[in-house]
């Protein structure tokens, strides 16, 4: 059964107890909690101060079923303990990190350096019954495309390391029909879903007075992702997992500049439209 949650980040000057509070009265079924540098949970706070935030959570009645995480290798200094942590605290799937794509001919040396990474990630997550998930992220990720995911995945095991689809990130990078080959290709690794919308502005260069081209996060109804065609494409693949929603936009503002009513009413929109889909 689907459930959704709210991502955490957005509820950064919360305390635990206050975010379950905030994420329970919006109707969410539960939280996707930042374990990461200026996270809720500090990376190196994970073993002692994990399990007691989702336990504070649950209490709520909320679930945390995944984790969003800076990893990027299993030999960054925190990784291991936090796979531990994360197991100890019923939390099954992990967010990676973002490995930052270098530039035009260096794609193929990156998939390797990346594979051998997740060589890596794919041992500590078998030790520990864990699940590392790649970020489908639009603009200098290596997993910009979820193409370059497909070759990341190739080959290791599903239960181990799969995809977290972000629908809005791939309609940015493939807005007619790339998302939509996109998903497909990808879609038997397909372990989280990711829910925002983007829209194209301009404004004028400066030097040139061509129109120079930027995206920004907009309400989940208004952008140029086709979420009832999304929803449609994953019951076809028959997903029935978690959808974590970000709320981070306001307008002209961003969502760091949002008062605090402002953000719950636009989230409260976003997941009834959500829920309608």
């Amino acid at each position: 059964m689907p459930r959704f949650l709210m991502f955490s980040k957005y509820l950064n000057a919360l305390s635990i107890g206050q975010v379950g509070e905030t994420v329970q009265s919006l109707g969410f079924d539960g939280v996707d909690l930042t374990v990461r540098p200026n996270g809720h949970v500090l990376p190196e706070d994970a073993v002692h101060a994990l399990t007691p935030a989702v336990r504070t959570l649950g209490q709520a009645g909320l679930v945390v079923p995944m984790i969003t995480t800076a990893i990027t290798s299993a030999h960054d200094p925190h990784a291991e303990a936090i796979a531990r942590a994360a197991a100890e605290s019923g939390v099954r799937a992990l967010k990676l990190g973002y490995w930052r794509y270098r530039g035009f001919g260096q794609l193929h040396v990156q998939i390797d350096e990346a594979r051998r990474d997740l060589d890596g990630l794919a041992a500590l997550a078998r030790r520990y019954n864990v699940r590392f998930c790649i970020h489908t992220h639009s603009g200098s990720s290596l997993s910009a495309s979820a193409a370059v995911v497909r070759i990341l995945l190739d080959g290791f095991d599903p239960a181990l390391l799969g995809a977290y689809v972000d629908p809005g990130h791939m309609a940015v990078e493939g807005g007619l029909a790339g998302w939509r080959q996109e998903l497909e290709l990808i879609g038997d690794r397909v372990s989280l879903v990711a829910v925002k919308n983007f829209a194209w502005f301009h404004d004028p260069d400066p030097a040139t007075g061509q129109p120079r081209w930027h995206v920004k996060v907009v309400p989940l109804a208004h952008g140029l992702t086709p979420w009832p065609e999304v929803m449609a494409s994953l019951r076809h693949l028959r997903y029935d997992g978690d959808f974590s929603v970000h709320s981070e936009y306001g307008g002209d503002e961003s969502w760091q500049r949002l008062d605090h009513p402002a953000l719950l009413a636009q989230t409260r929109r976003d997941l009834t439209y959500l829920r309608g889909l």
